[in-house]
């Protein structure tokens, strides 16, 4: 079998409903590139019968690739691992929900035989998600570019193509808190993107629910931006400033004789309140900084593997 010129990264959590369908549309759309290539599945630590129809798979087609979780390590890992593991002059990640079509997979190997070292794909069109989530996911990735020195594309997901050497750079950063979409666009290369229709979940119900969407929101946000602690600052001065100001006009109005509030305890209430509510807000914006620290300090694995089928050996990672 030839060396693969495409690999493609397909991370599966609990997804039987979907796989079959996936597989067979995923393969018809990578033989109709005309390149020899392979898929990468990664295993996340799946419940169902997922890798029953992976190792089936795999056993009928050698350019089907298995590497199988101890347990569920996270999304943006298992992304990182079917890159660990691919040997691909371009590598394409995907999701198994077939929200993201493999049929564009065609269009970003062509912009990648342009000359273009990362090829992402941006949602033009979001189908099958509720207003909320296209509104909060508009508001997240304009708040991200605001607050990061990294040009991280609006609208665009993980469904990307990267060169090689983009890969073998990827593997150079070895953080734990992966935001791998952000660590792309950190790395630079040539860039440009093929606009797309994200479709409704053909099967199954979403891995991502709300708790990890802002999860992998908070990752984004604090693996590129010190902001945040930067605006405890900000907040002090300011509410210093307005408590001189409001300790200046109760001085002023004391000595002109004004009334203007009954004397008690509420208004101090209310005051201390919202300081202690700030105060322990950027103590939990600290305090997220620090875990981050404590998580990348302790050297443990990435990822433990169980099994593989076809795949590559660990590449050594960057300490």
């Amino acid at each position: 079998m030839p060396d693969p010129v495409v690999s493609v990264v397909l991370p599966v959590y609990n997804e039987e409903e979907v796989l079959p369908e996936t597989l067979r549309r995923l393969t018809a759309a990578l033989e109709s590139v005309g390149e020899p290539f392979e898929v990468v599945v990664v295993n996340d630590g799946s419940r169902d019968g997922t890798m029953r129809i992976v190792r089936e798979v795999c056993a009928a087609d050698p350019r089907f690739k298995l590497v199988s979780f101890s347990r569920n390590f996270g999304h943006q890992t298992a992304i990182t691992a079917g890159m660990d593991h691919s040997s691909g002059q371009a590598i394409v990640v995907i999701d198994a929900d077939l929200q993201d079509p493999p049929e564009v997979i065609a269009e970003l190997v062509s912009r990648w035989r342009e000359g273009y070292e990362v090829v992402y794909a941006r949602r033009i069109e979001r189908k099958g998600e509720t207003a909320f989530k296209r509104r909060t996911a508009r508001l997240y990735y304009r708040l991200l570019r605001g607050l990061t020195t990294v040009d991280i594309p609006v609208d665009t997901g993980d469904f990307r193509l990267i060169d090689a050497k983009v890969r073998d750079a990827l593997l150079a950063v070895p953080e734990h808190n992966r935001y791998v979409r952000g660590l792309v666009s950190w790395l630079g290369f040539r860039q440009t993107f093929v606009p797309y229709v994200r479709e409704k979940r053909f099967a199954g119900v979403t891995k991502y629910p709300l708790r990890k969407m802002i999860r992998l929101a908070a990752d984004g946000i604090t693996s590129f931006s010190y902001k945040p602690l930067k605006a405890g600052i900000a907040i002090g001065v300011a509410l210093s400033v307005f408590a001189l100001l409001f300790a200046l006009f109760i001085f002023v109005s004391r000595l002109a004789g004004w009334v203007f509030m009954e004397p008690g305890w509420a208004s101090l209430m209310c005051v201390m309140l919202f300081f202690f509510g700030v105060v322990l807000i950027m103590l939990g914006v600290i305090g997220e900084y620090i875990a981050r620290i404590f998580e990348e300090v302790k050297g443990r694995p990435l990822y433990i593997v169980s099994e593989r089928i076809g795949a590559l050996p660990d590449r050594p990672r960057a300490r």
